[in-house]
């Protein structure tokens, strides 16, 4: 019985000691071994989140009273996303208000589509241009492999299409393609990009579009959303305009 009190009272000692915060100094640093929350500062507020770049333009106007005493930032983080956040306050630290992601496309580029697939994605998550009824008429009138012919010389590819005995024209694939994603806020202009469209080596139809400009477009987009805020920031009072800054 001796031993096991002395088991027990080692186990409690071990317990009360790992409740212990340790406080080091390391190269003139000061550490803790457990996580400290501090209670001599005010909390942060916790972000808002919407969907559109309208519902900031909303809560800035009439909202506004809930501002720090210092300039706001509205920083366009890429296309899909923006940020209200405060300067810095006494802590260096900012304090972000809002937070508005963009509901985009769900178009997988650079993956392979069937030819149903592909047709439906195509006009529920692009513009109607030019070049997309180009893809869309090469992409539906394409039949199974057994049944056309290909040539392919890494740059255009072309598809002789048959119907029984009656052959269709052939059909020249463009490439690049210029076409227009739902891929940033709908508020703005939708910028548009090139990109390579391809048809599949397989017994049935298969189609991917990739990407040929390695992300130009998202300058263009978030410059689109600068101006955007910047436009309604002018109906805004000048006490208030000149208190927020846009930044991307």
């Amino acid at each position: 019985m001796e031993g096991l009190k002395e088991a027990l009272k080692y186990l409690a000692d071990m317990g009360a000691n790992s409740e212990k915060t340790e406080v080091i100094e390391i190269c003139g640093k000061t550490y803790a071994n457990r996580k400290l929350e501090r209670y001599d500062t005010s909390k942060k507020a916790c972000a808002m989140k919407t969907k559109t770049l309208s519902s900031l333009v909303e809560y800035m106007e009439r909202c506004s009273s809930e501002f720090p005493e210092r300039q706001m930032i509205v920083h366009v983080e890429d296309p899909k996303t923006v940020v209200l956040k405060s300067g810095l306050d006494a802590e260096r630290e900012r304090e972000s208000l809002m937070i508005v992601s963009a509901e985009t496309s769900e178009f997988r580029f650079d993956s392979w589509y069937d030819q149903e697939r592909f047709m439906i994605e195509l006009q529920a998550n692009f513009q109607k241009t030019d070049d997309l009824d180009l893809i869309l008429k090469a992409a539906g009138n394409i039949d199974k492999k057994n049944s056309q012919a290909y040539s392919d010389d890494g740059i255009s590819q072309v598809a002789t299409m048959t119907v029984g005995v009656a052959t269709k024209a052939d059909v020249i694939v463009p490439n690049p393609v210029r076409l227009t994603p739902y891929r940033t806020f709908q508020e703005i202009e939708q910028p548009s990009s090139d990109f390579v469209f391809r048809i599949g080596n397989e017994n049935e139809p298969t189609f991917k579009l990739v990407e040929a400009q390695n992300g130009i477009w998202k300058n263009e987009a978030i410059e689109r959303i600068k101006s955007y805020i910047r436009t309604a920031l002018e109906k805004f009072p000048d006490d208030l305009r000149e208190q927020i800054i846009v930044i991307g």
